[in-house]
């Protein structure tokens, strides 16, 4: 099988790159045991790298009222209704190991309403699902049923931030043909043996 290639844009070696941009890429190739094309693709104009993930780390690896598993719930919802195969795919992987869950992703990402997720989760992400495909119908009455679920206003903006990041996210992926690594199709989705 020919290897295919991972953007439609330039992809840089690694030797090539600011040492912290690199550095970056290994530490998450240490952690993972791959580098996700994310990172690769994002590579080939550093300020925009470091800007994305300093943003996606302040939005997903922050602690609050949303679990990581909801906050990798709001991606795959979102980028499965944006068409995003990198981002359904990347984090489906880890919506499956966060949530202990190897059937979750795909059902959210296919049709979260029918997804075996709960009252709550339904309602963050059908808030989530506005923002990201309808923000200006966005009103009060959706901030009402979300603190009907628990949901505290600093929830409802990261429900909305993460939102509207992996919109964006998805749009660029999409335009560059970001292609998922095959290591994300297995993971979460067998125990480990």
């Amino acid at each position: 099988m020919d290897a295919k290639p991972i953007s439609r844009f330039p992809v840089p070696e690694l030797k090539d790159l600011p040492a912290d941009v690199r550095e970056r890429i290994l530490a998450v190739q240490e952690k993972s045991g791959f580098v996700p094309n994310v990172f690769l693709a994002l590579a080939h104009r550093p300020d925009e790298f470091r800007a994305f993930f300093a943003y996606h780390d302040a939005l997903m690896e922050k602690q609050g009222g949303l679990g990581k598993a909801e906050r990798e719930m709001i991606v795959v919802a979102t980028s499965g209704a944006n068409g995003c195969q990198y981002c359904v795919v990347a984090h489906g992987a880890i919506l499956r190991i966060r949530a202990k869950n190897p059937l979750v992703a795909d059902q959210v990402a296919v049709n979260y309403r029918k997804a075996d997720i709960t009252p709550r989760q339904r309602a963050m992400l059908d808030f989530a699902m506005k923002v990201a495909l309808d923000s200006g119908a966005v009103g009060e009455a959706d901030f009402e049923v979300l603190r009907a679920q628990g949901f505290s206003q600093d929830d409802a903006w990261d429900i909305a931030a993460i939102a509207a990041f992996f919109a964006m996210s998805n749009r660029l992926a999409n335009a560059s043909s970001m292609r998922p690594n095959d290591e994300f199709y297995l993971m979460g989705r067998v125990p480990k043996g």
